[in-house]
Parts: C-alpha cells; structure tokens; sequence
C-alpha cells in the first residue's frame, strides 16, 4: 500500500490519498491525472487495466485502487 500511495503521490503531491475517499467525486483526479495513475500501476504491478474496470468506484480512494490492483493481480 505505500507504494501506491507513492505512485499516486508522484501523480499529484497536495492530496492527503491516505485519508481521502472522494478522489474523482470530488473532482480532485481529472481524466488526465487518471491516465497517469493507470499507466504507473500498469507498469509498477505489472499489470493491464481493462477499461471495465476504469469506473469511478476503483479510484476513488487507494484502498479502492490498491483492492483492484490485487484483483487484477490475482486474476
């Protein structure tokens, strides 16, 4: 989990993504934000998301993203 903490950290540096569970809600991601983080976690978790999974439930907070990572890990 603190690696993807970091990853998104990297993304965008003055969001606490610890704490925060509205990220696209809220509007604090926008879609090109969203592109990086894909293309990070693609690369740091050797991993492809499919556009399926590309919803705003998975990326709303990093414990949402992290739980798809193990997913699509795991799959």
């Amino acid at each position: 989990m603190d690696e993807l903490i970091q990853i998104l950290s990297d993304v965008k540096d003055d969001v606490d993504f610890a704490n925060c569970t509205t990220l696209i809600d809220d509007g604090i991601l926008n879609s090109f934000d969203i592109l990086q983080i894909i293309s990070e976690l693609n690369d740091a978790y050797d991993i492809s998301i499919p556009a399926s999974e590309i919803v705003p439930a998975n990326f709303n907070s990093a414990k949402a993203l992290y739980a798809m990572v193990k997913r699509l890990q795991d799959a």
